[in-house]
């Protein structure tokens, strides 16, 4: 975070979510940085996200904050106060709470900006909607602006870079059969790409069954033994990401790192990579069920094969971070 002084006029921003969450808005952090620049910026958010908002080079200050009502604030109103939460009514109290001289958010009452099922009609993708929020009240906020800077002492593209299988997700619906994840491993793995098994620390079970399918050694599975500053700094340096729909493909497009992504019950167009990187998403929409709380692997999840994982890997090979770029594409 940046160092200023105290007596600045404070712009806080509310997004007290997740690690994928704060990835999509930072385009939108960053055009709120170039449209206030005299003011002291503080993101409410969680804290464990601390390493990410460094790189952002938005924030100058981060508040923990693990939800809307555990906003606190013991300090003057706000001058702004921007909700990039979501659409209320939840933020938007928790934020009027604080009595601010200027709101900014999605249109709701004691707030005049536009409405949201318009710009979601408009605007599928997550990071395009908080951009054009911001547009429509007089933010200019370009979307693609969503690339972080590799963490200090990562050198992306090295001849000898890993590979990392990350086959956790949050909910059931998004995680691919752990024996799939470990044929795809095993067939990556090899000197110059080293496959390694990334995860929580609740996923480390799940990630020691997926190496030792593998035939990968128990030191090869980091699950549970990195923080987020370590994890960027793997992603950043990795020759390739494969994972399902969850923070850590995310992490792939803030760093332009090379990733094959498994979709299930979410629609890739609202919260995959940008086209225009060297990233492929997978999964067939015909069979989409679409509950992303769901206990089972969604169908479209389900579709997608260890050939089709090994194929769009391959591509990618072919389109390494210093050539022209593969577009994503649903591949069914």
């Amino acid at each position: 975070m940046r160092e200023n002084g105290q007596d600045r006029p404070t712009a806080l921003v509310l997004r007290a979510l997740h690690l994928g969450d704060l990835l999509v808005a930072v385009p939108a952090l960053r055009a709120l940085r170039r449209a206030l620049p005299d003011h002291r910026i503080v993101l409410a958010t969680t804290p464990a996200l601390a390493p990410l908002v460094e790189l952002t080079g938005a924030v100058d200050e981060l508040l923990p904050t693990a939800a809307p009502d555990a906003l606190t604030w013991d300090r003057p109103p706000p001058d702004v106060a921007v909700n990039l939460h979501g659409r209320g009514p939840q933020s938007h109290q928790a934020l009027d709470a604080l009595d601010p001289r200027r709101r900014i958010g999605f249109g709701a009452p004691g707030w005049d900006g536009p409405d949201f099922d318009e710009i979601a009609a408009r605007h599928p993708q997550e990071r395009e909607r908080w951009c054009a929020m911001l547009a429509a009240q007089g933010i200019p906020a370009d979307a693609g602006d969503l690339r972080l800077p590799p963490p200090s002492g990562v050198a992306p593209g090295r001849r000898v870079s890993p590979v990392l299988v990350h086959p956790g997700a949050r909910h059931g619906s998004k995680r691919w059969p752990a024996r799939r994840f470990a044929e795809v491993a095993a067939a990556l793995n090899c000197p110059l790409t080293p496959v390694t098994i990334t995860g929580t620390t609740d996923e480390r079970e799940l990630a020691l069954a997926v190496a030792g399918a593998a035939g990968l050694a128990e030191s090869r599975v980091l699950a549970g033994r990195t923080d987020l500053a370590q994890l960027c700094a793997l992603v950043a340096g990795a020759a390739l990401v494969v994972s399902g729909d969850t923070g850590v493909a995310h992490l792939a497009a803030a760093f332009g790192t090379p990733s094959v992504t498994l979709f299930g019950p979410v629609d890739p167009a609202q919260w995959g990579p940008p086209a225009d990187g060297p990233h492929v998403v997978l999964g067939d929409p015909d069979l989409r069920h679409g509950d992303p709380f769901a206990d089972d692997p969604d169908p479209a999840l389900l579709a997608v094969g260890v050939g089709d994982v090994l194929r769009a890997a391959a591509r990618l090979r072919d389109h390494p971070r210093s050539r022209t770029p593969a577009r994503a594409a649903e591949i069914r």
